[in-house]
C-alpha cells in the first residue's frame, strides 16, 4: 500500500510512524517545505511535493492521509477522493458539516473508503470499555459524563486554532468533537442538543470552553465539557449502566497514565466490585486506528469513524454555535 501524507506536523508525523505491514510512505507535502523534507528523509524513496493537491493525486498513491489544519481538510480529502484514493482524514474532517457533503457524495460515487481520524476510539481503555458494554457487563446504558481539556500555552490566542476562518470554531470543535464522537459511539444518535460556549480566559474570537447536554431519542444523556482553561491536562469519560459503571482516566503523557475502572454493582448494592486496568507506555492508538482502517479496506468489520460520524459530530457543534449566536460568546467579567 502506497501512502501520501499531506500535513507533516505533529499529527502527520504520528500517522507516518503508525504505518504498518506493507504500507509505504511514497510522498509528502506541507506548507513548510523543511518539515516535509524532514519527514520524507525518514522514509526511503519518499518524494516531497510542493503542491498538496498534486500530492494527493499522484498515480503511485493508493491511500492519502490528510493531517492539515482544519480549513484544508475537506478540500484535500475531496481532491484525493476524486482521484480515486482511499483517505484517512484527521478530525474534525472539515470546518462544518456542509463542507463534508461534497466529500460524502464523491466517496459514494467513486466507491472509496474514507475514515475520520478519531483515534481516541482506539485507546486501549476505550476499546476495553466498548467490549464490556457490548458484552452487557454494565447492563443497559443510562448516561455518559465526559471532561477533556488542556491549559493552552503562551501565545495560544495567536495560533491558527484561535482564527475562526482557519479552524471553524474553538475548543468545542477541537477537543470537544472527540467527546461527542465517543458519546455517540457508546450511546447512539443524539436528537436533542443543548449547549453553552464561553471565552473565559483567552483573548480570542472563538470559545475556550464548551458545555453540552445531549439526549438520544430513548432518553440517554451525554453531559460533556471541553476546555482549554484546564490548567492540569485532563481526560475523564464515565459510562453509566444499570448494573455498573466504567470510568476512563488519562490518555498517557501529560494526561496521566491511561486507566479503566470497572465498578460492578452487586445484588445487595453497597460498595461495588472493582476491577482496574492500567495502560502505561507509548500511545498506540494511532497504530490501532491504522490497522482498523486496513481492515475496513479489506471489507472486514471495523470500528473506525466514518464520514457520517464526522458529519454528525460537526452538526452538534454547529447547533451549539447556533444556540449561542444571539448573545455570542459568554465572557467572564
Amino acid at each position: 500500500m502506497r501512502v501520501a501524507i499531506v500535513g507533516c506536523g505533529l499529527i502527520g508525523q504520528k500517522r507516518a510512524r503508525a504505518l504498518d505491514g506493507d504500507a509505504r510512505l511514497v510522498a509528502v507535502a506541507d506548507l513548510d517545505p523543511r518539515r516535509a523534507a524532514a519527514l520524507a528523509a525518514q522514509h526511503v524513496g519518499c518524494a516531497v511535493e510542493t503542491d498538496p493537491t498534486a500530492c494527493v493525486r499522484r498515480r503511485d498513491v493508493d491511500l492519502v492521509i490528510v493531517s492539515t489544519i482544519n480549513h484544508a481538510l475537506a478540500p484535500l480529502t475531496l481532491a484525493a477522493v476524486e482521484a480515486g484514493k482511499h483517505v484517512l482524514v484527521e478530525k474534525p474532517a472539515a470546518r462544518s458539516a456542509e463542507e463534508l457533503e461534497p466529500v460524502l457524495a464523491a466517496a459514494r460515487q467513486r466507491g472509496v473508503v474514507v475514515k475520520v481520524g478519531f483515534n481516541h476510539r482506539f485507546h486501549p481503555a476505550l476499546l476495553q470499555a466498548r467490549r464490556l458494554v457490548d458484552e452487557g457487563a454494565v447492563g443497559p446504558l443510562m448516561y455518559v459524563r465526559g471532561r477533556y481539556g488542556h491549559g493552552g500555552r503562551l501565545g495560544y490566542e495567536q495560533e491558527w486554532r484561535a482564527n475562526r476562518e482557519l479552524s471553524g470554531g474553538g475548543e468545542l470543535l477541537d477537543q470537544g468533537v472527540h467527546l461527542i464522537d465517543l458519546a455517540r459511539w457508546f450511546l447512539g444518535e443524539f436528537t436533542h442538543v443543548h449547549g453553552i460556549i464561553g471565552t473565559y480566559f483567552w483573548p480570542m474570537p472563538v470559545e475556550d470552553n464548551g458545555f453540552l447536554a445531549l439526549q438520544t431519542a430513548t432518553g440517554r444523556i451525554a453531559w460533556l465539557h471541553a476546555s482549554c482553561t484546564e490548567w492540569k491536562n485532563l481526560f475523564c469519560l464515565e459510562i453509566y449502566g444499570r448494573d455498573g459503571k466504567l470510568q476512563i482516566d488519562g490518555l498517557g503523557g501529560s494526561y496521566g497514565v491511561e486507566r479503566l475502572s470497572f465498578y460492578r454493582m452487586l445484588p445487595q448494592m453497597g460498595p461495588p466490585e472493582t476491577t482496574i486496568w492500567e495502560y502505561p507506555g507509548e500511545d498506540r492508538s494511532w497504530q490501532a486506528e491504522f490497522a482498523d482502517f486496513r481492515r475496513s479496506l479489506a471489507g472486514e468489520p471495523a470500528w473506525g469513524a466514518t464520514l457520517e460520524d464526522g458529519r454528525a459530530a460537526l452538526r452538534i457543534v454547529a447547533e451549539t454555535y447556533r444556540l449561542n449566536a444571539p448573545q455570542g460568546l459568554r465572557r467572564a467579567s
